[in-house]
């Protein structure tokens, strides 16, 4: 199934919160993953797949509480 998503990888720092970096647009930071993929898309003009690393998956999942 083909797809027009450009996958754009994404870490977290605690001063800056999550950053996307990819070679067609400067880095981007943001407080959270919507506000992150809106300025992304916004500025590549295409759907966007955000690929956490490890720190960016492990601050989702403490951001998100116990289950």
């Amino acid at each position: 199934m083909p797809t027009d998503r450009l996958v754009v990888p994404v870490t977290y720092d605690e001063h800056r919160g999550y950053v996307a970096s990819h070679p067609d647009m400067p880095p981007f930071a943001a407080l959270s993953l919507a506000l992150l993929r809106r300025k992304v898309e916004a500025a590549l003009g295409t759907d966007a797949l955000l690929v956490l690393d490890r720190v960016a998956r492990q601050e989702r999942d403490r951001r998100r509480g116990p289950r």
